[in-house]
């Protein structure tokens, strides 16, 4: 069985760290209602959740997927990029060492969030808080694993095959390197729903932010089947579904 790695959200959520929206008042008390509905969907699609321990003066701790890479029986343990963060790698190393080989990012900084994994590649997006040491220390540690890591541009998540079984990336148009994913049917956010291309497959069904009906009925179209999640609240700390679980 397929299990989903989580943590729970912490009282001081509104106190993330934020690099591209403006702070608004966040709720934690929604926010976490919000979590625990994610939680029973990926359940409902047979997945084992198991959650990492609590960090409650952690305000980005519930973001567990920028603090590891799941490969295959491998934990790479990143760097996220705000300083704010690094109690979190150790929780998170703890938390995964009894399931996986656990291997440390030794330089620069690397957000988890800024990885994308399709089969055997590692698509590497630079941002405020992955750099170049970061990709090319995340290169090294993947090789001997079988892994090969490209540096790109990424606002993108794989869908999988749709109904005409041609592989499908859902992203936004300004903010990937289309060249890089050749062989793709590319899928784009509609128009107005810039963050719609983070969504999260889990067994037969594609998740999406319930705040983007357009794009998700862009997949429908291509024959995948959606349910939509409301994680508004978290949002506002600059969520996306991948960024609430670690899965592997």
């Amino acid at each position: 069985m397929t299990t989903a790695y989580t943590r729970a959200v912490s009282p001081l959520l509104a106190d993330c760290a934020l690099t591209h929206i403006g702070r608004s008042a966040i709720d934690p008390v929604r926010a976490a209602a919000q979590h625990a509905a994610y939680e029973a969907a990926l359940r409902q699609a047979d997945l084992r959740v198991v959650r990492l321990p609590e960090l409650p003066d952690c305000p980005d701790g519930v973001f567990v997927e920028d603090t590891a890479l799941l490969l295959d029986g491998h934990a790479i343990i990143t760097r996220p990029g705000a300083a704010s963060r690094v109690a979190e790698t150790a929780s998170t190393a703890a938390g995964l060492a009894s399931a996986f080989t656990v291997h440390h990012l030794p330089q620069g900084t690397l957000d988890g969030g800024d990885v994308l994994r399709i089969g055997r590649t590692l698509y590497c997006g630079r941002s405020a808080r992955t750099d170049a040491a970061g990709a090319t220390a995340l290169a090294t540690l993947a090789a001997p694993l079988g892994f090969s890591v490209i540096a790109v541009k990424t606002g993108a998540t794989y869908l999988g095959e749709n109904d005409a079984g041609r592989p499908v990336l859902l992203c936004n148009p300004a903010w990937v390197d289309a060249a890089c994913f050749a062989g793709f049917t590319h899928l784009h956010t509609a128009p107005g729903e810039d963050f719609a291309a983070n969504t999260l497959r889990a067994g037969s069904t594609v998740f999406a932010a319930a705040g983007a009906p357009a794009t998700a009925a862009r997949m429908a179209a291509q024959g995948f089947i959606m349910r939509a999640l409301d994680i508004s609240e978290l949002q506002k700390a600059e969520a996306g579904l991948t960024c609430l679980s670690l899965i592997g």
